[in-house]
């Protein structure tokens, strides 16, 4: 063993970044399980770290009784033994022993065992304490050494959850999680939190959201995310000044990782254009941003507190030519022109995702050649009502009611509250709603099961053309001028077209 233990107890505590008297408590849990494994667990025992000699002191505590009560021949002395050592020893005193274990305080040991040796009975223990010592002591410091850095390290990282952090890819770990090296910890980045479209090496640098730290058996788990909506907003707040500095407020986030993302931002100040701000001159603020998503495109729009002016911002690029808000449904209906629809859905619906969590609301939209449409069936169907006449029916579309989800959505009250509409025909103008509407679902049923039907069909004949493409050629005859294949790749694409059809059936897109 080593003589004077401060000088490593100083350098471990500096490289480790431990309290020393962590250190100092992890060899004293050492020493006295190594000794209570050698000297029986029966034996009160205790270890003392003594900071002059740099070392850890073995005690050893008797109590003195009557020669009949002697039971615990471990912990009890007779009291003619005790006064053999102390002859001012009295019934119910506690004495202590140090037991000297190491090869430095043979003397020592010598000694004791010339004096009391016999009477305690640890002489022979005592020989192949050393070695025990070594393996025991060993694995208790160094298990209370790794608790004490994951300890350590978790206290470092606790307050920086929800912190952008910079670190290198070490490792892969099996089902894709990849560990990442922050210095002083490592931390993991589940498959779940990548974005789709990255692949990572030994060595590349990873830039991520730390989402969450737990403390785990073996060591504090920093979770880091590539996907969460918040890595965004700490991007833009490292790019643009005014962002750091409180200026401009990135109010809400919302993407699909990898694809598309939209941030609705607002200024405190007037003077400040926080749209503008984030872009940067040229766009180069924003377009740092993309560069380390790999290339995830971002609109930036004006947030506002009026919901209708935010959900014209959030639609963005299309252009919106009528709003109606629905605030007991959390419903929005966009209206918009023929040729601003497809780009206000946005690929695979994507724009009217993205619009609807920014916003909050549901967001059903609408061209304005299907709200005539509607507004016709709906008129056509409402006209049995007895004094409905058409500048009522048109007044009611006026107010939003042209589609017949609008008017179940409504209350009976506030259409009796309409002039010239009674209660009695608010509940029959609903009626009249609930069957166009059901009627108007039974098609939309029959549609998509008839797209359906064409899509098997259509894959099936391209099937049929392709096996008779390929039994032509291995017969050697020659593929009919090229009319199988062609017959073949038709009915796919065909097949694909029904199967989009199917799809699209409905009207509304929420």
């Amino acid at each position: 063993m080593i003589g004077n233990l401060n000088q490593i107890i100083d350098q471990v505590s500096k490289e480790k970044n431990i309290d020393r008297s962590v250190l100092v408590e992890a060899l004293e849990q050492g020493i006295l399980s190594a000794a209570k494994k050698v000297f029986s667990h029966l034996r009160e025992l205790e270890a003392k770290y003594n900071e002059e000699i740099g070392n850890v002191e073995l005690m050893m505590y008797m109590v003195v009784v009557d020669e009949d009560a002697l039971e615990v021949v471990e912990r009890q002395l007779p009291l003619s033994t005790a006064q053999l050592i102390d002859d001012q020893a009295q019934i119910g005193d506690e004495l202590g022993f140090q037991i000297f274990y190491l090869d430095r305080d043979r003397a020592s040991a010598e000694q004791e065992d010339a004096k009391y040796g016999d009477f305690l009975g640890i002489r022979t223990a005592r020989t192949s304490f050393g070695r025990i010592a070594a393996s025991t002591a060993k694995q208790v410091i160094m298990q209370r050494v790794r608790d004490a850095e994951r300890d350590v390290v978790f206290n470092e990282y606790k307050d920086r959850k929800g912190e952008l952090v910079t670190g290198i890819v070490r490792r892969f770990e099996r089902g894709g999680n990849v560990i990442v090296d922050l210095g002083r910890a490592e931390a993991v980045l589940p498959q779940r939190e990548q974005i789709f479209r990255e692949s990572y090496r030994a060595g590349d640098r990873v830039q991520a959201y730390v989402k969450d730290i737990k403390r785990d058996a073996k060591g504090p788990q920093i979770i880091l995310s590539r996907t969460d909506d918040r890595l965004i907003e700490k991007l833009f707040e490292l790019e643009v000044p005014e962002i750091y500095e409180g200026i401009v407020k990135v109010m809400r986030v919302s993407r699909e990782p990898g694809e598309r993302a939209k941030i609705a931002v607002a200024s405190k100040d007037s003077d400040v254009d926080p749209v503008g701000a984030c872009v940067g001159m040229k766009g180069s603020r924003v377009q740092a941003v993309v560069q380390e998503l790999k290339g995830e495109k971002i609109d930036i729009v004006p947030w506002s507190p009026d919901t209708a002016k935010f959900v014209c911002n959030a639609i963005q690029p299309a252009e919106v030519s009528r709003v109606l808000i629905d605030e007991d449904n959390q419903t929005i209906e966009l209206i918009v022109p023929d040729d601003q629809l497809s780009l206000a859905i946005g690929r695979r619906g994507q724009n009217v995702r993205l619009a609807s969590k920014l916003v909050g609301w549901k967001i059903d939209i609408q061209s304005e050649s299907k709200v005539e449409e509607m507004k016709q069936v709906l008129g056509a169907a409402l006209a049995v009502v007895e004094g409905l006449d058409d500048s009522l029916t048109g007044y009611l579309f006026k107010l939003g009611y042209h589609s017949p989800d609008n008017l179940l959505n409504a209350h009976a009250e506030d259409l009796a509250a309409i002039p010239g509409i009674s209660e009695e025909m608010a509940l029959q103008i609903q009626q009249i709603a609930f069957e166009v509407k059901k009627r108007r679902d039974e098609e939309m049923r029959q549609a998509k099961e008839r797209a359906v039907a064409d899509a098997y069909a259509a894959a099936e004949a391209a099937r049929v053309a392709a096996q008779i493409a390929q039994e032509r050629e291995a017969a050697g005859l020659p593929a009919d001028d090229g009319s199988a294949q062609e017959g073949a790749e038709f009915a796919a694409t065909e097949a694909g077209a029904a199967e989009g059809d199917a799809v699209a059936a409905p009207a509304a897109i929420g």
